[in-house]
């Protein structure tokens, strides 16, 4: 189903896939005439002029070009939202809320229809910022496409598994991968053996790219040889579908009278991939104090600060811990960065209760956060012996922008309200004595 990438960090190296074979021209991208009597068409996801270490983009060659279509009208859906959200409060309380629910057995909800939007950061129009949204779905979209011309989306998925087709090929998803679909590629979701619910970060910045890894070498986090494009695949139907675009902010949806899945081959470096996150290497401490969350770094936009995202995606995975004279959970902290985070699976070792699998927890730019009382009793008191976090994965999603709550995010009943009294146990201590 997919072919190996061979290559991520700055995404300078092409690929190339073919469905049939001799389909790819030779010597040159857009030959006058092109076997099968396909189109040429070229997909740019970066500036033309951007460096090439930069540049992605991507050449199809397809049944139609995608112009064969009607004109654009609006697409109505409520529960997606852009920055910047005008005149919504950004209170900058600590924030947590349950998983959503995954749609009835009586009800059919499709990847578009499921979609909610928790929170946003920066600005869609300015490319600064992203989105984050929640999506839940128990049906396929049919003959229903949908792309973001306002960001590259990231999905992790937490529960189930689906198939997406895209314009250049398919790709099977469940929880413990993640996906990267460009700004524009078009696709269409569909669930396999039951309800798919997960996190989407919807990136208004710069591309994803994978971190530098400084000090740390040649080895560690995430390897580019683990990231996967999918193969080449189409299908040639005269059938109608809709195409919904979101665009500044707003859907829209278009007429299609054929399927757009008909690129019977391509070659560059701007495509839909994916990863599976058990690949990743952990560096973490051997001797004390807890690291920065910025080891756990898989995929990174960056901004125009240095060394200060757009958005990181982070995860915490299974690992050891072993750091001497350490507290070796998350301390007590304050910083310039906003952290959305989920649970994948399993716990986390900061909060014992009340962040499950499937729920979502915001801590804004300089808003105090750290470990609930009961695990800073413990994790004071323990046992410094190596240690195995076995059944775990939470992930972050990281920005030095604020992220705004959506209306439905902090009116939900699905928001614990009383999640701030988990620090309440925090007692005075001090004695004087050393």
């Amino acid at each position: 189903m997919v072919n190996q990438l061979t290559y991520l960090s700055g995404f300078n190296n092409e690929h190339e896939s073919e469905a049939l074979p001799n389909a790819l021209p030779k010597g040159q991208f857009c030959p006058q005439k092109i076997n099968y009597k396909l189109y040429a068409e070229q997909f740019s996801s970066t500036a033309f002029t951007a460096p090439r270490a930069e540049n992605r983009r991507s050449w199809t060659y397809r049944i139609r070009p995608s112009v064969t279509m009607g004109d654009f009208i609006p697409y109505e859906n409520t529960q997606i939202k852009t920055a910047p959200q005008a005149q919504q409060p950004c209170p900058p309380n600590v924030m947590r809320w349950d998983p959503l629910p995954l749609p009835a057995d009586i009800s059919y909800v499709d990847f578009v229809e499921g979609l909610v939007t928790i929170g946003t950061s920066g600005d869609a129009r300015q490319q600064t910022g992203m989105g984050i949204h929640y999506y839940s779905a128990n049906s396929p979209m049919g003959n229903k496409v949908f792309y973001s011309s306002d960001g590259e989306l990231l999905f992790v998925p937490q529960h189930g598994e689906m198939e997406i087709k895209t314009e250049f090929g398919k790709l099977h998803l469940s929880a413990g991968e993640i996906m990267v679909i460009p700004r524009g590629v078009r696709f269409n979701v569909i669930p396999l053996g039951g309800a798919i619910r997960g996190y989407i970060c919807e990136n208004y910045g710069q591309p994803f790219t994978l971190p530098e890894r400084g000090p740390v070498g040649a080895n560690g986090f995430a390897n580019q040889r683990d990231f996967l494009y999918p193969t080449a695949w189409f299908e040639d139907l005269d059938t109608p579908h809709v195409i919904i675009n979101k665009f500044c902010g707003l859907l829209y949806q278009a007429p299609l009278s054929h399927s757009p899945f008909d690129v019977v081959a391509w070659v560059g470096n701007s495509a839909p991939y994916k990863y599976k996150l058990a690949n990743f290497n952990v560096i973490n401490t051997v001797s004390f104090d807890h690291p920065d969350p910025s080891i756990f770094t898989v995929l990174t936009s960056p901004s125009e600060l240095e060394g200060t995202a757009n958005v990181d995606f982070v995860i915490f995975p299974p690992r050891w811990m072993v750091a001497e004279n350490t507290f070796r959970p998350p301390y007590f902290h304050r910083n310039v960065m906003s952290e959305f985070m989920g649970l994948i699976k399993g716990s986390y070792d900061a909060k014992e209760k009340g962040f499950v699998p499937g729920g979502m927890s915001l801590h804004n730019c300089f808003t105090p956060h750290g470990p609930e009382a009961s695990v800073f009793e413990a994790a004071s008191n323990a046992e410094l012996i190596p240690q195995k976090y076995k059944d775990t994965l939470a992930f972050m999603f990281e920005s030095r922008f604020p992220i705004a709550p959506t209306a439905f995010a902090l009116d939900t009943p699905l928001r614990q309200n009383d999640y701030v009294d988990c620090w309440k146990g925090l007692t005075k201590h001090f004695d004087g004595d050393i």
